[in-house]
Order: structure tokens, then sequence, then C-alpha cells
């Protein structure tokens, strides 16, 4: 069996019966890509880490830069492999550029979903929920699934949340993004306990919770996924062949960039990223830079060479591979099978060694499980004795009373039933307020609770 490439273009919007009438000259995808940019979960990317939480040097990438940048890569991949795609099938109305913009839309939110100060914010809740005994408590009042969304605590899974969910939520569907963007967007289509779980790259990880089972349910119906376990009460499916090169993108855009936002730290000098660098780059092009006049044009243009040459290597291979990306029996990322495979994962294991364990980074990814903790073990118990008092019918501590008008009733909101009598919602409605703030926000909230500042201080 294969996927049909009518079915996993759909413009049918999640949340909606049918789909929009199509606007000349402005696709659905297209629409899908300024949703997202005027929405405020991802403007608050801005103030969110990419590798360096709170840098006080102005170039380096934040959550929004990167993901910008993620969304160029992808739309040139998405737009060259159309081309080869609406020349192989009878797509009707779908353009190359259609294409290109569903990966641009998918790649601008891929990250839309993680928590405050980057990956260690999603370590330190998966920490939190295993030791804290706030969390022991309430374990008992949820099912093994519910348990293991919060325990293997995924940034994939709460974007997925955000889009289909928090964002506009008087909409059925969210933001209501048509199932294409949404299924490119899921480079792990499973949810987060499958039995007999498939080994490989599309289930690694998982891409939304229960609370969001059904909605991913749909998307993954309306365009074309192949299951991949046969159970009624197991999600998993492949990955929509778009979300490879969603994955692409990023690869070429974190591995590439963060090499040079460490040059820019000092972590690495100019000769070495001159010296992986040149593996990118064609004779043409090492005399005009030679011709360039400062390391920092030096460097910009070899980021550009290197970005141009994966692009151009990944396209062939998608390509190359399309038969077995359509039957979702593709297991490796594309990014390991192109020509300079080895040179970015050599720039891979550089990083992993210097610059992800830069001391600055560190020291700020440790205070961030201190942050995390803290403010999961105060929001926690405070919506907790709020629950139990409004189930008995008394007025909650005063401390707690005070606590929780600082969650907006976006998040959690003590009066509905489900909020009150189900722990597993309880403890989503704290992760999706922690989860919504920026680094800045963040570190100023936990300095107030906790009395180490004051406001106006």
């Amino acid at each position: 069996m294969k996927m049909d490439w009518r079915k996993l273009l759909s413009p049918q919007r999640l949340g909606k019966k049918a789909p929009d009438e199509i606007t000349p000259g402005r696709s659905p995808f297209q629409q899908d890509f300024d949703r997202i940019v005027f929405s405020p979960a991802f403007r608050r990317m801005q103030d969110k880490a990419q590798v360096f939480p709170l840098a006080d040097n102005d170039y380096v990438h934040t959550r929004l830069t990167h993901s910008m940048e993620v969304s160029c890569v992808g739309r040139s991949l998405g737009a060259a492999v159309g081309a080869t795609i609406c020349a192989r099938h009878d797509l009707g109305h779908i353009q190359p550029s259609d294409i290109g913009a569903v990966v641009a839309a998918a790649g601008l939110v891929h990250d839309i979903g993680n928590p405050p100060l980057g990956h260690s914010g999603e370590e330190a809740i998966r920490y939190w929920f295993q030791h804290s005994e706030l969390a022991a408590e309430m374990k008992a009042g949820m099912t093994e699934k519910q348990q293991a969304d919060i325990a293997g605590y995924e940034g994939n899974a709460q974007g997925f949340r955000v889009l289909s969910k928090l964002q506009m939520p008087d909409n059925a569907g969210g933001m209501q993004l048509t199932c294409a963007t949404l299924a490119a967007f899921a480079k792990y289509p499973v949810e987060s306990r499958v039995r007999n779980r498939p080994e490989g790259v599309a289930s690694k990880k998982f891409n939304f919770f229960q609370l969001e089972r059904d909605l991913f349910k749909s998307v993954a119906e309306t365009t074309g996924l192949l299951p991949l376990v046969n159970s009624n009460d197991d999600y998993c499916w492949c990955r929509h062949p778009l979300a490879w090169l969603v994955e692409a993108a990023d690869d070429i855009a974190y591995r590439i960039v963060d090499f040079e936002d460490a040059w820019v730290m000092g972590i690495l000098n100019y000769s070495e990223i001159e010296e992986i660098f040149m593996a990118f780059v064609d004779d043409s092009s090492k005399e005009k830079l030679n011709r360039l006049s400062s390391k920092a044009l030096k460097v910009q243009f070899l980021r550009a060479r290197a970005i141009s040459r994966l692009v151009s290597e990944t396209i062939d291979i998608f390509n190359q591979y399309e038969d077995e990306i359509l039957s979702g029996t593709l297991d490796r990322p594309l990014i390991e099978l192109i020509p300079c495979a080895d040179t970015m994962e050599k720039i891979y294991q550089r990083s992993l060694k210097d610059v992800y364990n830069f001391p600055r980074a560190v020291e700020i990814e440790v205070a961030g499980y201190e942050l995390t903790q803290g403010l999961l073990d105060v929001f926690v118990s405070c919506v907790n004795e709020v629950a139990t008092a409004k189930r008995e019918g008394r007025k909650p501590a005063h401390r707690n009373f005070k606590i929780i008008q600082l969650i907006p009733q976006e998040y959690c909101n003590p009066e509905l039933p489900e909020w009150q009598n189900n722990d597993y919602v309880r403890l989503m409605s704290v992760l999706d307020f922690i989860c919504s703030m920026t680094d800045t926000r963040a570190v100023s909230l936990f300095k107030k609770i906790k009395g180490i500042s004051l406001p106006g201080q």
C-alpha cells in the first residue's frame, strides 16, 4: 500500500465539516502560514532559547529566528520536490508552490510547543513527574497512557495541542489549520504509550496527548496516513511524506546555524569553521571566499553555501526514495542518506561535545530544572487544593486563592467539573500555562512567587 498525494495534500481544515472555497492567488496552505505568523504562541518564540538561553548577544538565534529559517529551508525543499511530485502524479489544481507552502507552514511551528529554556524544560517536567510527591499522588487518578504523556513529556505533542486547541480555543480544531499542514508538522505520529511499538525514527517520540487523541486521528484519516499497528486501542501511523522534509529542514538549519552561533559566541574558532564547512564548497566559491574582507563575512558565506548544498542533496534523496516514503518503509532521516551525511555527523558530534555543553548554557539548563520544578510545585499544589475545596463546597486557602489568580482562565477554569475532578486535565492545565511562558517571563515569575524579587524591582 502507498499513500495518495491527493489525500496527503488535503485542504480540509481540522474542526470544519468541509474544505473552504479555494481563493485564487492564496492557497489554503498559504493561509495556514499567515494564521501562524499572527498567533500569540508564534510571537512568544522570540524569547525562547534555541541553544543559548537568555543570551546577551543579539546575533544568536532564538526559537523564533530558528523556526523562520527552518520554514525558509522547508519552502525551498517542498517547492523543488513538489515540481517532481506534480510531474509524476495527477494532482489536479495542486502546484509545486502549494507543496512548498505546506512544508514552510509546518516548519514555522515545529517548535511552537517547547517550554521555557528549551529541551531542559521538557526534561525538568519529566523528572518532576517521576520524583515529585505531588505527582505521585496524582498518578493514582490517571490511566497508564495519561501517565505516559507526562512521564515522557514532549514539546512536539504540546505543539499539536497549541495548534489544535489552545490557540483559538472557541473553535473546534483550534486554529483550524489544514490537515496537510498538521500532518506534515507531526514527525512522530504516535501516542505516548503503544503496545508492540514499532521501531524507527517516526515512533521514537510522540506527537499528541490523550486529550487530542481523536483530533489527531481525524488528521491522520483525512490525509490517508498508513497505520503502523493493527489495534483500535493504540494510535500509531507512519509519517506524512512532507514530515521528512520538515525534519530535514530542521536538521540543516540547526546543525549549520548552531555552528555559526558557536563561532559568534567564541566557542569555536574560525579555522575550525572553515575546515569543516569547506566540504560543502565548490572551487568557484573558494575564490569568492578568499576575496571577502572579514571572518564574519566568510562565516556567513560558508553557512549560505552549506545550506544551499544540503538543500540540493536532500531534494535528490527525497525524489530517489519517494516510493519508500509513500509506502511508509523508509526508516532513516533524509540527512543520513545524502552525500554530505558524514560531514553533517561530524558537525553534530562536535556540537554535542562543546557547543551544547558550553558552560553558560549548562549553568542555565541546570537552573532551568530548579525553575521548572519550582513552578510546578507551587502551581500544582495550588490547583489541587482549590479543586478539593470546590468539590467540598468550601473556600480554598487564602494563599492558593491568590496564586490561582496568576493563571489565566484560558488555561485554568476552576468552575469546570472536569477540571475539579480529573487529575490529568488539571495537571495539563498547569503545564499549558508554564509552557506558554517565554524564558524571561518564567524566570521573572519564579523569582516573584519565591520572594526572590518583588514586582517593580
